[in-house]
């Protein structure tokens, strides 16, 4: 299991909009602190502590000077490097790492310039930095999905018995409640938040193979008269020995998973990390979809508190913004998971393309999910439950939704079939059932209209609330 990384580098910087880089639409579709956790900066700040985590391990292993290590890690500091500057210098070198490691040796002493980057290719760097981008990233993203579904289930709670018209291909069908909706929530923002948790603790791996993934440049490493330091002295040139050591005390240095080999070209890891940010933003997206379709004016059930929702045009509109902007941000992330897996095809050794295709869209998968989780989060802070329109609307048929249950006691009497054909003859006239002779003849009036309680008709909604509730994780973030 991976232990939690701390970043070695600079302090996040602020969430302030002129800080953090903002765009125009940001502010809708890329709201919440997982922006901020993906940005340049982060980026920056991963890649750097990368360089630094490599250094660390290779004096751990008697490869470099220990002095060396100091050095670089006191050098892989952000605020010494100019993100402009390497974003222009990368068109030259196809990626950020190559003007960023010449940078760092520069401002080395010459003395020990040579041991930043040392036995690394550029591709190690940048995917143990997006293993790192994604691991600080998913912390938010959990916290926010947890405590969404804490909101969840404390509706559920509140409203365990309180019944609602249940509705199937956006008709309404028969009775349920509206703690059971909720608990659905829960329990579905529950499961999206453990299978984030396995993957972030479970499949994000440090990267280190050098050029082909066999770190054969590591062998010409070892610092005069340190390798005495290494248990059982230095290897010699060629047996390999060093190579898996190394990676295991560079994914111990980065607090990520140790990877049986290089996976330069294995892009499983990136895709199971792709899948869960889509399932986990689906998620979301249908509990979004479900809030703005209880919010319309026609069925009013439930409303976001806040005073937000305004129109430019009708003042009288008073819109379900936090819900829009969830779905609306979950929207994004299918195809940009689906660009990742496009992605995943990489050629021999190391990709001609494929590779870099994958950065832009992991880092907007990781703001698409955390923005459509950060909205749900305050859309259900901030939503108010109407019982009273609830209970109207289970009216409004005049006992149609109950259909099913009159059918079941007149099929003891006149078989199932026709039953079934009578009542719903009886609907589709838009006749009371509780009036209508054909019914009356088999079941007294009393007897029907008991029949036609919403309350009275639930099965095993409260018992399944309250399994919904033992099972939902107490505080576990």
């Amino acid at each position: 299991m991976m232990r939690p990384s701390s970043s070695h580098s600079d302090p996040p910087s602020g969430d302030s909009p002129a800080s953090a880089g903002r765009g125009l639409f940001d502010g809708v579709l890329s709201a919440g602190p997982v922006h901020d956790a993906v940005g340049d900066i982060a980026w920056l700040r991963a890649m750097l502590d990368a360089e630094a985590a490599l250094a660390r391990a290779q004096a751990r292993l008697g490869l470099i000077p220990p002095a060396a290590a100091v050095a670089i890690t006191n050098a892989c500091r952000a605020s010494g490097f100019d993100p402009a500057a390497l974003a222009r210098d990368a068109v030259s070198a196809g990626n950020p790492v190559v003007p960023l490691v010449r940078a760092l040796r520069a401002g080395l002493p010459p003395d020990l310039a040579r041991f930043a980057h040392a036995g690394a290719t550029s591709q190690d760097i940048i995917d143990s930095a997006a293993m790192l981008v994604a691991h600080r990233a998913t912390g938010p993203l959990r916290a926010d999905l947890a405590s969404t579904a804490d909101r969840a289930a404390t509706l559920a709670a509140a409203h365990r018995d309180t019944p609602i018209a249940g509705r199937t291909l956006l008709q309404q069908a028969l009775p349920t409640t509206f703690g059971l909706i909720a608990a659905g929530w829960a329990t579905a923002l529950d499961a999206a938040g453990a299978r984030l948790a396995r993957v972030r603790h479970g499949t994000l791996a440090a990267q280190l193979g050098g050029a082909t993934g066999t770190l054969a440049a590591i062998d010409d490493l070892a610092a005069p008269g340190a390798g005495a330091a290494r248990r059982g002295g230095p290897p010699a040139a060629g047996d390999g020995r060093i190579g898996p050591e190394l990676i295991s005390a560079f994914a111990d240095e980065l607090g990520l998973n140790e990877p049986v080999l290089p996976w330069h070209t294995d892009r499983g890891r990136i895709a199971e990390l792709a899948g869960v940010l889509a399932g986990a933003a689906g998620t979301v997206a249908k509990i979004a979809r479900d809030v703005v379709l209880l919010a319309q004016t026609e069925i009013g059930e439930v409303r976001e508190g806040g005073g937000r929702g305004g129109s430019s045009t009708m003042p009288h509109k008073a819109n379900p913004i936090a819900a829009i902007s969830a779905a609306a941000s979950a929207a994004r992330a299918p195809g940009l998971a689906a660009t990742l897996f496009a992605a995943m095809p990489h050629e021999h050794q190391r990709a001609a393309g494929a590779w870099h295709a994958e950065w832009l869209p992991l880092t907007d998968l990781l703001r698409a999910t955390g923005s459509a989780a950060h909205w749900l989060r305050d859309c259900l802070t901030h939503l108010e439950i109407d019982p009273v329109r609830m209970r109207a609307n289970l009216n409004l048929t005049g006992g149609a939704l109950l259909a099913e249950r009159v059918a079941g006691a007149l099929a003891p009497t006149i078989g199932r079939d026709a039953a079934h054909d009578l009542v719903a003859d009886v609907v589709r006239a838009g006749r009371p059932l509780a009036g209508d002779p054909r019914v009356t003849a088999h079941l007294d009036p009393d007897t029907v209209t008991a029949l036609l309680d919403p309350a009275a008709y639930l099965g095993s909604a409260g018992p399944l609330v309250d399994r919904a509730l033992a099972a939902h994780p107490k505080g576990d973030a």
